[in-house]
């Protein structure tokens, strides 16, 4: 198993997945040279790639779908209301018909069994994924408002979790963005805040061990130590032992943190 968030942020979004003999990137918001700059980098090459699963519509998941599938050629699974909505945009309009797959509720991959998992967010058809290969699970769930139930089961057990750790509440609040975008991020189909993530984590059912890797810091709203301290107290506070019951990751809008 070999996961790498290439870039997570407003900017740009995109997580590679080896599980097995299957190379899945999970959305593709930063350009098409860069994600091969960075597959480059951890010897892996973009034209094995053998999937590209999209989260939703908004421009910092997709930028560089387009370049991506006519260059290259690889598949992209999307719920068929976020390609309509994909579609859309100038950005990625001109996807090759032939790339384009509607995502089912349930999908084999290789030998990667993929399970999309819906959120709450402010796009079309918004999801997560759980992605299984033999014992293995991973998931990855950013870019939602509140964890409900069924996102809950989505993450349990995983050995691997990317989560959002958008913002840190009082940072926003007191913030330069204006109140129509506060309220936006702070709704049920915004973001999560860094206690959000702390107290799902904690309450997660999970395996002895579980790697987490905290995604879509907000560069304004949030830092990188604010976020790690948050959460790492919450689940110290909640009998968890971090660093061995779970280990935290920073991801980074302009490098890549990976796991092997």
């Amino acid at each position: 198993m070999q996961v790498n968030v290439l870039a997570s942020g407003s900017t740009g979004n995109a997580t590679f997945l080896n599980l097995g003999d299957t190379n899945i990137l999970v959305d593709a918001g930063i350009s098409a040279r860069r994600i091969k700059k960075e597959l480059d980098e951890i010897d892996v090459n973009v034209e094995d790639l053998d999937a590209v699963l999209i989260t939703h519509e908004h421009r910092d998941h997709i930028n560089g779908l387009s370049t991506l599938t006519r260059k290259y050629g690889v598949p992209v699974y999307a719920r068929p209301d976020t390609w309509k909505a994909i579609l859309d945009q100038a950005v990625a309009k001109d996807v090759p018909i032939n790339c384009r797959v509607n995502m089912a509720d349930s999908l084999d991959i290789g030998d990667v069994k993929v399970e999309p998992f819906s959120i709450s967010h402010d796009a079309a058809d918004p999801v997560g994924f759980s992605l299984y290969h033999r014992q293995t699970k991973c998931a990855v769930a950013t870019d939602l408002g509140f964890v409900t139930e069924k996102v809950k089961k989505a993450l349990a057990f995983a050995d691997v979790v990317v989560l959002e750790a958008n913002h840190d509440v009082d940072m926003l609040k007191q913030g330069s963005y204006p109140w129509y975008l506060k309220n936006r991020i702070l709704s049920n189909r915004g973001h999560l805040a860094n206690t959000d993530t702390g107290w799902t984590l904690a309450r997660l059912a999970r395996k002895n061990q579980c790697h987490t890797f905290l995604a879509h810091l907000s560069q304004e709203n949030n830092r990188p130590e604010v976020a790690e301290k948050t959460v790492a107290d919450i689940l110290t506070g909640a009998g968890c032992k971090v660093g061995s019951d779970v280990t935290l990751h920073i991801t980074y809008p302009d490098r890549a943190t990976g796991l092997k």
